[in-house]
């Protein structure tokens, strides 16, 4: 499924022209974005206290607000946006559970490269999830949900991109209710985003 999804993705930015006269996309101040990214968590026991292999798709729709213009003029100029991220995950293993969170997100995009802009991002915020006392890492429905991670966009035109990257997922009840030993995951991810 999520090759498909990248593959009209491909299909609807390489039908859109891209304008040779100007390269480089024009991300000012108030410039919001809107994005959608597919990924599959993958478990890290981190401890041996850590015995849950939890992993299955996520998806993960965002909207975010570009809120300087670029910063410096060394190879880390770059831009600073603000937004929300709502987080869905179908856990496949050990067995079929849900969780869904709404996490607050700052990302720093590199703009030094024109169409190719790497970028850094936190999220965090708060999660459900019915893995409750079924596995021994989650005693609590609510939880929090941190994540930090990397990423690329390629910009096809001026208004769109393709994204693909990674984060480091933490999911705990913040200490609420013991035991509160978490789940740790990575989560390889690609996606689109639209700017205007």
């Amino acid at each position: 499924m999520l090759v498909y999804i990248l593959l009209i993705m491909l299909m609807a930015g390489l039908s859109s022209p891209i304008y040779a006269a100007d390269p480089t996309p024009k991300i000012t101040v108030g410039t919001q974005e809107v994005g959608l990214s597919v990924g599959y968590l993958l478990p890290h026991r981190l401890t041996q206290d850590h015995t849950t292999k939890q992993q299955g798709v996520a998806l993960m729709p965002s909207w975010m607000m570009t809120l300087t213009d670029p910063i410096s003029d060394s190879w880390y100029r770059g831009q600073v946006s603000l937004g929300a991220e709502m987080v869905y995950i179908q856990f496949q293993e050990p067995f079929l559970t849900h969780g869904v969170g709404f996490t607050p997100k700052i990302k720093y995009s590199f703009v030094a490269l024109d169409r190719i802009r790497p970028y850094a991002e936190f999220a965090g915020g708060p999660f459900w999830t019915d893995l409750a006392g079924k596995i021994p890492e989650e005693s609590s429905r609510f939880n929090f949900v941190l994540t930090a991670g990397f990423g690329v966009s390629y910009f096809l035109t001026d208004q769109a991109a393709l994204n693909v990257g990674y984060r480091f997922q933490h999911i705990s009840n913040g200490g609420t209710r013991y035991p509160n030993l978490g789940l740790n995951s990575s989560l390889p991810f690609g996606g689109f985003s639209f700017f205007f």
